[in-house]
Formats: C-alpha cells, structure tokens, sequence
C-alpha cells in the first residue's frame, strides 16, 4: 500500500478522534471528566494497524457525521479513492455529502466540483458536463469557476467538441494564457480539417485565419493554408506559405521539406528549389535540409560530386549520423566497386542506428513517436510534440 494512502488514513483517524472527543466534549460540558472516544475509533484504528484499510475507511466514514467540522474530511477521503481508482466509492462519499442540507453554498460548490470529477473519471460525461455547465454558470466563488471552466474544457476536447470548447474557453484567451491561445488554435485548425474534407474551403481558410490571430505561432495553421492552395493549384502562394513556418518555429523545418518540394516539383522549378533549401540551410540549419539539398543537386547535375562535397562539408560543420548515413549511400552507388561490401555494411549499421532513434519528442512530458502528433497523447498538450534534429539523432 503506498505511503501516501497510509499517511492520508492516518490524517483520517487523527480527524476522527479529533471531531468524536470534540462531540462528547459539547455533550457533557468543559468542566466534566475527560469524555471516552467512540468505539468505531478504537475499532477503526486497529483495523489502521493490521494493515486492513479499507475496512479502516469504511468505519471512520461511519463514524463521522457530515457537518461542517467533517466535509474536509470527507472531501479528502473521496479525492484519495479516485486516486487509488476507485471513483465509484469517491462517488458514493460525495453524493452523501451533496444530500446533506447542512452545507453552505460554498461547501456546496465544493463539492459538486469534486462529483464533477468523479463523473469524469467513470465516464459519465454528460453527467459532468451538465454539473459544470452549472458551476460555471451560477457557481459564486470566482477560484472554483476557473477550476469547472478548465474541467469542462478537457471535457469537450475528450469529445472532440471544438466549437463549444473554444466558446467556453472564449473568456479567458484576451488574458494572454499562452496554453489555452495554443489549444485554441489547434481547436480552429481541426475545424478547419473537419471543412476541408466536407468541401467548405471558405469556411476552412476563415478558422486557419483566426488561428493564426489566436496563436501567431501555429505552425499547423500554416501547413494546412498551404496544402489547400496546393489543392486548387496555386504552388506559388503554397511555397511563400510553406517559407513562413522556420520564423514561426525553426523545429518544425523538417516538417515542411516535403511540400515544399513536392510544390516546386509541380512547378518544374529545380532550381528553385535548390536556392531555397540553400535559404533554409542558412535560416534554419538542419541534417533533413541538408540531404534533401544534396539528393536535389545529384538528380539535377546527373553526378554526385556536388552532393558529395556538401554533405562532407556539412559534417565537418556539424556531426551527423543521418548525414553519414546519406553519405555512406552516396558513396556505395558512386564508382567505389572495391569498397561496396564495407561500405554496404557501415550502411545498414548507420540506418539502423538511426530508425532506432524516435523522430519527434513531446518537449513537455518526453513523449516519443515515429510521427507528428499535434496533440500529445501521453500528456495531452497541443503543439508540445516536435520533430527531433539533434547532430547525434537524438
């Protein structure tokens, strides 16, 4: 049993010997005799000390009566079984609380914060949405809204409810909360995927547009500008786009190569594209830039001299297992026939090393994956995820 669990039952049998001595103490006066505690604290205890805890809980609980020396008890008791995963008891101690007329309003919204949570943790969504949406909108104490405001939040995104969460969150985007800005961007650019893909381009570029307004620095918004202008053939505008995205966050350079290339190539302007990557090169150096510089040049001089003389320049710069391994291959298909056995192996070995490595890390919670993700799974931040562009891959 963690320590934690131990320490807060123990804070519960302190509280409860307090309240019941407290009780008999009103009862028979301050001039009496010392009062006796309660058996049910005696019994609670040594079921504390053989290790029996939930029947500790359970017999404390009875032995206190709701009032408003005991709610933080309570509340306390509820917040530990959710926490054990045990939502359904944290229910039950909270919907007895709720019942009591003796609470005062704040004890009141107290509570029904804490149920609101309960409900979430078993799923109950619709339950805890319509508890919150009464919080936030009759709830008197202003710390308490914040704190029903940020859980209905998280409610409508577990749902994927992108326009009510942005309505809820409204309020608190004009005082600069550069999380709830970078969430509501990221709300906007899944409505505008949603239009995109139901034919409403309009209505798709107006929500990129104010995600933009929202977050200045979303990266996303822009990538998907772009790819609706490459859609109705404007590969021009695509590109001036695309060239945004290093000023918004140089660590998403990666991300952008591909579209960038592929608009070029649609424009049969290689040399275009080889003046640009040479821009990004000096803008936002980086190992992605640099290969996909090297195989522009190798396709188009027809030779590898000058994808040669750029990757080793490079990595006289700046290490890099990625470039080594490019430039491994590069040396395998250039006329080295005596070498090709060696040099194949050292490929596979440095390619291997480098698939071994994650290609974008949460910068938030460290979580690793293969692709982009804008929301990370693990700790459920927007835009956190970032592609990874180390000398070392790592």
């Amino acid at each position: 049993m963690p320590d934690v669990l131990l320490l807060a039952l123990l804070v519960v049998a302190i509280a409860t010997g307090w309240w019941l001595g407290r009780r008999e103490r009103r009862r028979v006066g301050e001039a009496s005799a010392p009062p006796a505690l309660s058996r049910d604290y005696f019994v609670g205890l040594n079921y504390l000390l053989n290790d029996q805890q939930d029947q500790a809980i359970e017999t404390f609980i009875g032995a206190l009566e709701v009032n408003s020396d005991t709610v933080e008890t309570h509340l306390a008791l509820g917040n530990l079984f959710r926490n054990r995963s045990e939502a359904d008891r944290a229910l039950k101690i909270h919907q007895n609380l709720l019942a009591r007329p003796t609470l005062t309003t704040d004890q009141s919204e107290r509570v029904q914060l804490e149920l609101s949570r309960d409900f979430l943790a078993l799923g109950l969504l619709d339950r805890a949405e319509r508890l919150l949406q009464s919080l936030l909108h009759d709830g008197q104490d202003d710390e308490l809204r914040g704190s029903a405001r940020r859980l209905l939040v998280d409610l409508l995104e577990r749902e994927r409810e992108w326009q009510a969460a942005l309505e809820v969150a409204l309020p608190r985007l004009t005082r600069q909360h550069d999380d709830i800005r970078r969430a509501a961007a990221h709300w906007l650019c899944e409505l505008a995927e949603q239009e995109r893909h139901s034919a409403s381009p309009v209505l798709a570029r107006r929500h990129l547009r104010q995600a933009l307004a929202t977050d200045p620095r979303c990266v996303r918004a822009n990538l998907l500008l772009a790819a609706m202008e490459q859609d109705t053939g404007h590969y021009r505008q695509a590109i001036k786009l695309l060239r945004r995205v290093p000023d918004q966050d140089p660590a998403f350079t990666s991300t952008l190569l591909d579209p960038l290339a592929h608009a070029y190539r649609l424009l049969d302007d290689e040399e275009g594209l080889i003046q640009c990557l040479r821009e990004l090169l000096e803008q936002a150096p980086s190992t992605a830039v640099i290969t996909l510089l090297a195989e522009t040049l190798r396709h188009h001089q027809g030779n590898d001299q000058d994808a040669l003389a750029l990757i080793r320049e490079q990595l006289e710069r700046q290490p890099s297992l990625e470039a080594l391994h490019y430039l491994l291959t590069l040396y395998r298909r250039h006329d080295q026939a005596e070498d090709d056995e060696r040099i194949a192996l050292l490929e596979r070995h440095t390619l291997s090393l480098v698939s071994a490595h994650p290609r974008h890390r949460c910068r938030r919670c460290g979580f690793a994956a293969e692709r982009l993700h804008w929301q990370c799974p693990r700790c459920r931040s927007w835009g956190t995820i970032k592609p990874i562009d180390r000398p070392d891959g790592d």
